[in-house]
Order: structure tokens, then C-alpha cells, then sequence
């Protein structure tokens, strides 16, 4: 668990021959495996059953934003109309009140998350009062990890001094590429000082961690131009870095309808593009985390990570792996026990479920023995890089080997590759397979052995 800081080997060659459409991970099993079934009453019982000692994440999704991203897969109303915000509140605010009925105060909230959408869509008095609602149902806690997002071009630092008044000590910013063609291609134009303004100012409020998101394969990117913009990341020295593939997939996403084809950088170009910037942030510094995540060697996800510590949620990478997850807002998932839910995904359904009284659950799943085991295998492949059978067979009762038969026949053929180290206690992955994560926790995966439709996730690089 100690090997975090294991150099990336980017075998470009490698990644070409194996690259191909899978999930990301963020839970197993995948929300397109939840059911209907999952009712309000079952999320109920689970919350009421569970150890009010163990600590709470909360996560708030808050849809709106004011113009549109053409490459954006996110749930989220396009609006200008502020007036929309005071409505969802209002809603927002009876879920709450719901869901503190079943959870109370007990649990300290040692996680909290603000996503979208825009957070910052709200004005600064409608932050406040979000923030002190969740406080009066909820036990918020000194020292919790509580983070939002922010679009740098709707804050001023006014709003970045709200934000650590109310509680935020984590501040994630989206800044996709700075290159002016490339913005001008995606919808949106945000220049370098509006970023940096946002981060000196984070600073100056005491914000513990900065987070800066970039996107790969957008249209018009070259290597040269996401190097540049690259560099400009570095100077500005963020704790973190997000470097996410883009996945187009018009069909599904319609804003995505905007972009040119023919504008998308090569497969061989945007590989290229992700073999450079990987070699730019290690020389830096920077500790690949996993997926599409880098950090400082000082940061929390680096410092976990190198002491096992580490998980994975629905927001990406957390340091918080004992909490049970409590999703608040249209379209959020949360994770309570054994089991997932998932919230209606309009507004509308969102509405109507509150007007009568109920929990806004859409589907859910309480996962089975053969779910549970499978989710720890992938968890500790996607955040450690390496498993332990004797763990495993110890706490799930089955030999790895035989319960494994099948998979570890396909594991061979990655072994072939370089990707997998195999030997009888452990699987550990090589540090060219960790590009490759997702391909390798594929294999584990048994729905998707069931569903040849990969079509609906994106590429894997």
C-alpha cells in the first residue's frame, strides 16, 4: 500500500490496443444497474438501520448554470432567470428537513460537497441560508472536509470570502483549457485572470485545498496548445489537478451536438496530448492518484492514498471511506449501508415527489454478497493499485482462486501485457497498467460481462 508514489509508464502503443468504451467507477455496481423497485420505504428502513456512531458525507446537487458547455455531461439547467434558484431551494429545503428526520444530528458530517451545475448560480444570501439549513438538520463539524465548485467567471471575491465564512475550506474550479480557439469551440470563454483571481483569493481565505479541472480532447486542441495551458496550471499551483477525457457521445448528451467533428484532435493526437501532460505534472511534482487525478505529495489524497486509506465515490477520490453518503437535489446519488439511490432527475418528477410529501427517489439497489465483493476488488484496483486475496477470502468467506477462475484467465492475458503482476496472495498493478485501470477493473466487473452494449460509457483513454 506504500508504493503511491510509483512513477507512471505511458506505453502509448499499449493504450491504442486496449483502449476501448467502459465505466468510470465512481460506484459498483454503475448507476445504470439501479432499479425502480428501490422505493422510498426501502431508503428509509436503511437509514433508520444504520449505526449512527459512523460518520455522514453529504453531497448537494444544484443544476443550474447560466449558458451552456457544449462538451458538458452534467445534469443542469441552462437559465438566466435567478428566480428558478428560490424555487429548487424551496424544495431543496423539505428534502432536507425529510432526510433529517431519518438521520438526525448523530452522525457528524465529516464530508460535505456542493456540485452541479454551478453552485454559484445561487446568490451569496441564498448560500448562506442552504448552508444554515443543512446545519440545523445535519451535525456539521469543525475541521470537515467541505467543498464546492466554482465557475471563476461567476464569483468575485466577495462570494470566495462567503464561502469560507459559511464553512468551505475546498474550492474546485473549472477551467477546461485556456487556449481562446478552444473556448470559443465549447461555449465558454473564461480568461486566465478570472481563474487566477479566484485561487489568490482562496488563498488569502485560508482555503485548504485548490483544485483545477482540465479537459483532453476537446476540438481544437493540439499538444502544444494544452501544454501551454498546461504550464499555466502549474505557476498557479493548485493542490490538485483533474486532467478528464472528453467523451463524445452526442447521442446521448445534446450540447455535445455543437461540436464539430471534424474539430476533435486524432486518437493519436489526443494520446499524445495525455503522454505529454502526464510527463509535465510528474516532473512538477505531482503524484498520479488514479484515473484522471493528480495531486501534491503533501496533499490529503496523496497522504491517504499512500497509507491505503484511500477511496472512491460518486464526486471521484475521497479520503473519507467509512462515511455513508446522503444525496440531497435533482439527479444525486447517495450511498447508505448496502444499498445506492439515485433522485429524480427533473425538475418536474423532483417537484412532484416533494409536493406529496415523499422522499424524490427514482431507483436504487441493495447490492448482494456477490456485489459487495466485487465493489471492494474494484475499489482497492482503482485506489491502491493492488488487492489482497487472504483479505478478501478472510472477510467475504471464498477462495479467491476459484470464485475468480474465469476472470483470472482474462487477468493472465493482461499479465502477458505487463499491465497485472499475479502471484498467489496478491494482484498488483504495473505502473504502465495504471492508465489502464478501468480495463482491468472491467474484468471483475459481472454485469458488464452480461451487457455487451459499452456504447454508453466513454473510452477508457
Amino acid at each position: 500500500m506504500g508504493e503511491a508514489f510509483t512513477p507512471l509508464e505511458v506505453d502509448i502503443d499499449l493504450i491504442r490496443r486496449l483502449d476501448r468504451n467502459g465505466p468510470r467507477y465512481t460506484s459498483y455496481p454503475t448507476a445504470d444497474r439501479f432499479v425502480k423497485t428501490f422505493s422510498p420505504d426501502d431508503y428509509r428502513a436503511w437509514g433508520q438501520k444504520r449505526d449512527t456512531s459512523n460518520p455522514l458525507s453529504i453531497y448537494v446537487h444544484l443544476p443550474f448554470c447560466n449558458t451552456v458547455c457544449y462538451y458538458c455531461a452534467c445534469n443542469k439547467v441552462i437559465t438566466k432567470d435567478k428566480s428558478r434558484a428560490g424555487e429548487y431551494l424551496g424544495y431543496l429545503f423539505r428534502e432536507i428537513e425529510m432526510q433529517g428526520e431519518i438521520f438526525g444530528k448523530d452522525s457528524p458530517v465529516e464530508q460535505l460537497h456542493w456540485g452541479g451545475g454551478t453552485p454559484t448560480f445561487l446568490s451569496d444570501g441564498e448560500m448562506r441560508s442552504l448552508m444554515g439549513k443543512i446545519g440545523e438538520r445535519f451535525k456539521l463539524v469543525d475541521g470537515g472536509e467541505y467543498s464546492i465548485e466554482i465557475d471563476p467567471r461567476k464569483v468575485n471575491d466577495e462570494t470566495i470570502s462567503l464561502l469560507a465564512d459559511i464553512g468551505f475550506n475546498r474550492i474546485s474550479l473549472g477551467v477546461q483549457d485556456f487556449d481562446p480557439e478552444v473556448q470559443l469551440a465549447v461555449n465558454r470563454i473564461q480568461s486566465e485572470e478570472e481563474t487566477l483571481r479566484v485561487i489568490r483569493a482562496a488563498r488569502r481565505e485560508g482555503f485548504k485545498s485548490v483544485s483545477i479541472d482540465l479537459i483532453y480532447g476537446l476540438p481544437r486542441q493540439s499538444v502544444q496548445g494544452f501544454l501551454k495551458t498546461l504550464a499555466k496550471v502549474i505557476e498557479a499551483a493548485p493542490d490538485r489537478i483533474s486532467i478528464y477525457n472528453y467523451a463524445h457521445l452526442p447521442l446521448v448528451f445534446k450540447p455535445q451536438r455543437r461540436i464539430e467533428e471534424k474539430e476533435l484532435p486524432s486518437p493519436g493526437e489526443k494520446l499524445d496530448i495525455l503522454g505529454q501532460t502526464i510527463r509535465l505534472l510528474t516532473s512538477a511534482g505531482f503524484v498520479y492518484i488514479g484515473m484522471d487525478h493528480f495531486a501534491k505529495p503533501s496533499d490529503e489524497l496523496a497522504i491517504a492514498q499512500n497509507q491505503g486509506k484511500l477511496h472512491r465515490n460518486f464526486q471521484g477520490y475521497s479520503t473519507h471511506a467509512d462515511c455513508d453518503l446522503v444525496a440531497l437535489g435533482v439527479s444525486a446519488i447517495g450511498k447508505i449501508g448496502p444499498t445506492y439511490s439515485q433522485n429524480f432527475r427533473s425538475l418536474e418528477e423532483y417537484y412532484a415527489q416533494i409536493d406529496n410529501n415523499e422522499l424524490p427517489i427514482m431507483r436504487g439497489l441493495v447490492l448482494s454478497a456477490d456485489d459487495l465483493l466485487r465493489r471492494d476488488i474494484i475499489q482497492a484496483l482503482m485506489c491502491h493499485f493492488a488487492l489482497s486475496k487472504p483479505e478478501l477470502e478472510s472477510k467475504f468467506s471464498i477462495r479467491f482462486d476459484d470464485y475468480f477462475a474465469s476472470e483470472l484467465t482474462i487477468l493472465g492475458e493482461y499479465e502477458k501485457e505487463g499491465l497485472i503482476i499475479l502471484d498467489e496472495a496478491a494482484i498488483g498493478v504495473s505502473p504502465k497498467g495504471r492508465l489502464l485501470i478501468r480495463n482491468i477493473c472491467m474484468v471483475f466487473d459481472r454485469y458488464l460481462a452480461l451487457d455487451e452494449n459499452q456504447i454508453k460509457y466513454s473510452k477508457v483513454i
